[in-house]
Protein backbone atom coordinates (compact mmCIF):
# COMPACT_ATOMS: atom_id res chain seq x y z
CA UNK A 1 0.00 0.00 0.00
CA UNK A 2 3.11 2.34 0.68
CA UNK A 3 3.15 3.05 -3.03
CA UNK A 4 -0.43 4.25 -3.36
CA UNK A 5 -1.93 7.41 -2.44
CA UNK A 6 -5.14 5.30 -1.67
CA UNK A 7 -7.25 2.26 -3.27
CA UNK A 8 -10.79 2.27 -3.19
CA UNK A 9 -13.98 0.23 -4.44
CA UNK A 10 -15.69 1.83 -7.43
CA UNK A 11 -19.38 1.66 -8.10
CA UNK A 12 -18.95 -1.17 -10.04
CA UNK A 13 -17.18 -3.34 -7.19
CA UNK A 14 -13.93 -3.33 -8.78
CA UNK A 15 -10.55 -1.85 -6.64
CA UNK A 16 -9.05 0.98 -8.06
CA UNK A 17 -5.92 2.78 -6.98
CA UNK A 18 -4.03 5.82 -7.13
CA UNK A 19 0.05 4.96 -7.24
CA UNK A 20 1.73 8.01 -5.43
CA UNK A 21 3.70 8.01 -8.92
CA UNK A 22 0.41 9.10 -10.72
CA UNK A 23 -0.79 11.66 -8.38
CA UNK A 24 2.69 13.39 -8.72
CA UNK A 25 2.31 13.50 -12.58
CA UNK A 26 -1.49 15.10 -12.30
CA UNK A 27 -0.55 17.64 -9.76
CA UNK A 28 2.98 18.20 -11.36
CA UNK A 29 3.43 22.19 -11.39
CA UNK A 30 4.29 21.57 -14.66
CA UNK A 31 1.31 19.39 -15.76
CA UNK A 32 -1.81 20.93 -17.02
CA UNK A 33 -3.68 20.41 -13.83
CA UNK A 34 -1.59 21.31 -10.91
CA UNK A 35 -4.76 22.24 -9.76
CA UNK A 36 -5.99 19.10 -9.02
CA UNK A 37 -4.09 18.39 -5.92
CA UNK A 38 -7.01 20.41 -3.88
CA UNK A 39 -9.67 17.52 -5.42
CA UNK A 40 -8.03 13.91 -4.06
CA UNK A 41 -11.13 13.71 -1.90
CA UNK A 42 -13.18 14.42 -5.21
CA UNK A 43 -11.54 12.02 -7.14
CA UNK A 44 -12.29 9.44 -4.65
CA UNK A 45 -16.22 10.40 -4.46
CA UNK A 46 -16.42 10.43 -8.32
CA UNK A 47 -15.32 6.52 -8.43
CA UNK A 48 -17.77 5.66 -5.66
CA UNK A 49 -20.69 7.88 -6.93
CA UNK A 50 -19.82 8.81 -10.48
CA UNK A 51 -22.60 10.60 -12.30
CA UNK A 52 -22.08 8.54 -15.05
CA UNK A 53 -18.81 6.14 -16.76
CA UNK A 54 -18.39 6.43 -20.01
CA UNK A 55 -16.28 3.01 -21.07
CA UNK A 56 -13.74 3.84 -23.72
CA UNK A 57 -14.67 2.79 -28.17
CA UNK A 58 -11.37 1.92 -28.71
CA UNK A 59 -10.26 0.51 -26.16
CA UNK A 60 -12.13 -1.59 -23.84
CA UNK A 61 -9.55 -1.12 -20.75
CA UNK A 62 -10.11 2.10 -20.32
CA UNK A 63 -13.09 4.05 -18.72
CA UNK A 64 -13.92 7.56 -17.64
CA UNK A 65 -16.15 8.45 -14.43
CA UNK A 66 -17.63 11.95 -14.26
CA UNK A 67 -19.19 13.74 -11.50
CA UNK A 68 -20.51 16.85 -11.86
CA UNK A 69 -18.75 19.50 -9.28
CA UNK A 70 -21.55 22.03 -8.32
CA UNK A 71 -19.36 24.90 -6.48
CA UNK A 72 -17.55 25.20 -10.46
CA UNK A 73 -20.63 23.81 -12.33
CA UNK A 74 -18.23 21.81 -14.28
CA UNK A 75 -17.48 17.90 -13.75
CA UNK A 76 -14.55 15.92 -11.99
CA UNK A 77 -13.14 13.49 -14.58
CA UNK A 78 -11.19 10.28 -13.45
CA UNK A 79 -9.32 8.48 -16.33
CA UNK A 80 -9.10 4.51 -15.35
CA UNK A 81 -7.51 1.85 -17.03
CA UNK A 82 -7.98 -1.87 -15.88
CA UNK A 83 -5.53 -4.46 -15.96
CA UNK A 84 -5.83 -7.87 -14.94
CA UNK A 85 -8.91 -7.10 -12.84
CA UNK A 86 -7.68 -4.32 -11.09
CA UNK A 87 -8.27 -0.13 -12.03
CA UNK A 88 -5.29 2.40 -12.12
CA UNK A 89 -6.62 5.94 -12.47
CA UNK A 90 -4.24 7.26 -15.46
CA UNK A 91 -5.59 10.97 -15.02
CA UNK A 92 -7.67 13.48 -13.74
CA UNK A 93 -8.95 16.53 -14.30
CA UNK A 94 -11.83 19.06 -14.91
CA UNK A 95 -13.72 19.54 -17.80
CA UNK A 96 -16.86 21.22 -18.98
CA UNK A 97 -18.28 18.60 -20.94
CA UNK A 98 -18.78 14.37 -20.54
CA UNK A 99 -17.48 13.30 -23.70
CA UNK A 100 -19.48 10.08 -25.20
CA UNK A 101 -16.89 7.72 -26.33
Amino acid sequence: MEDYVFEITDKTKRDIRLTKERWSHITSPKSLHPYMVNYLEEVKQTLEKPDVIILNKYEYTKANYYKFLKERRQYLLVGVKYLNGEGFITTSFITKNIKKR
